[in-house]
């Protein structure tokens, strides 16, 4: 079978429900205001009291418990003392399930222009900074710890406490300039930044940043520089900024914030990622030797009942595996598998995936943690055969554009 072709001009095909997910998450945050204050004291807590351990190698993640001391955390801790002492793969699964995940810009965005930012993402290390109780500390996706130190930042060094405040920051360390570039604030102060806005986050987080100190060179008590990562908006000025524009750091794609978003955990649709061989060394997964396979790989996890799952929530199926194929190659619900999509390739049908032509071909790391979401696993897709170029989006951002100016002509005249 031939690649499904996806390329259009103006208008692709929808091959994800993204569009739906994305206002339906929108609708989420207004109808229900959940309890980030007791999550944030609770990270905060677990990340600077758990204690250093042996380096790891970074790993992937395509992926919040509501818990202080006496209360359950949804991950099934039940404090913060137990957060701590946790190792190997539930430490991972735990501060991955922290973290705010974009997913992989499949279907654009109708508003893109009006609604969304758009940031040229750093390449590094993605990480937590937290400063309490005189002390800084930064910790990799799966829990290990990526630097101790003074800052400048709320109770981040000794000659700066202030009783129970502290901060949460979400971080990419460039490991070239030794500095943490800041791509969101969780907490400022001891202030809760979860349910805001992200329009509001952003214009916080510079201010205070600024106010702070951080943005200065490093000093004894302040030991590595931060510098907030310029944002704009996105119609074509901010979008050609973003592509084309001088930073002092390496590129990794664009990032693309919708406005109204929280701070939510796990794989969002409100956040999204898109790469080029423009503005990233990395477009296409390469393997273990640095190399770009000749067919796609995904990683999937086996379910209970032998189907193959995305990490999204819900999941998105791919295939199933007989039970004699899952006992011959002793295999186990919660494995996490690696397969490549075979010639059959992939098939859409009314934006839902049809059928996956897949063939196993292992188990996949064991540092890993989470099988790949569906939106990385079509946009790889389509990266090797229709990929959505810099053109598709500038097509956007001048029809959206075109369309809210259109709105307003109408309304001045009615």
């Amino acid at each position: 079978m031939p690649p499904h072709d996806v390329r259009r001009p103006f208008k692709r095909p929808a091959i994800s429900d993204q569009h739906k997910r994305r206002e339906a998450s929108l609708r989420r945050q207004d109808q229900s205001r959940r309890d980030t204050q007791l999550r944030s004291r609770c990270l905060a807590s677990t990340i600077l009291s758990l204690q250093p351990t042996q380096p790891q190698l970074d790993i992937e993640l395509e992926e919040q418990p509501d818990s202080n001391e006496s209360e359950e955390c949804s991950s099934g801790i039940s404090d913060v003392r137990h957060a701590a002492r946790l190792r190997g793969g539930e430490a991972r699964r735990w501060f991955a399930k922290q973290l705010m995940l974009p997913e992989w810009i499949i279907d654009v965005p109708d508003n893109l222009s009006n609604d969304w930012y758009v940031f040229a993402r750093p390449a590094g290390k993605r990480c937590f900074v937290v400063s309490s109780n005189g002390t800084t500390v930064s910790r990799l996706r799966n829990g290990s710890q990526l630097h101790k130190f003074p800052s400048a930042l709320p109770n981040g060094a000794r000659t700066a406490r202030s009783g129970q405040s502290y901060c949460i920051l979400d971080c990419i360390f460039h490991e070239s300039d030794e500095t943490y570039y800041v791509i969101d604030m969780l907490c400022w102060a001891g202030m809760s930044f979860y349910e805001c806005a992200a329009e509001f986050r952003f214009f916080w987080l510079n201010s205070k940043l600024t106010e702070s100190g951080a943005l200065e060179a490093p000093s004894h008590y302040h030991r590595y520089r931060f510098s907030a990562v310029p944002g704009y908006n996105c119609d074509e000025g901010g979008l050609q900024a973003a592509y084309t524009g001088t930073v002092p750091y390496v590129k990794d794609g664009l990032l693309f914030y919708n406005k109204h978003a929280h701070y939510q955990t796990g794989n969002t649709p409100l956040t999204l990622v898109w790469k080029d061989e423009n503005c990233s060394q990395y477009v296409i997964d390469t393997d273990g030797t640095g190399q770009i396979p000749i067919q796609q790989q995904v990683a999937l996890e086996l379910l209970d009942d032998g189907k193959l799952a995305t990490s999204d929530d819900p999941a998105v199926i791919f295939g199933c595996l007989n039970s004699d194929f899952i006992e011959q190659n002793g295999l186990h619900q919660g494995s996490l598998l690696r397969f490549a999509i075979s010639e059959g390739g992939l098939c859409f049908m009314d934006g839902k995936l049809e059928k996956a032509d897949l063939q196993y071909t292992g188990k996949v790391n064991r540092a890993r943690a989470f099988a790949d979401s569906y939106s990385k696993v079509i946009f790889q897709y389509m990266a090797r055969h229709s990929p959505l170029s810099i053109e598709h989006l500038f097509a956007y951002v001048r029809s959206s554009t075109e369309y809210v100016n259109r709105n307003a002509e109408m309304e001045m005249v009615g």
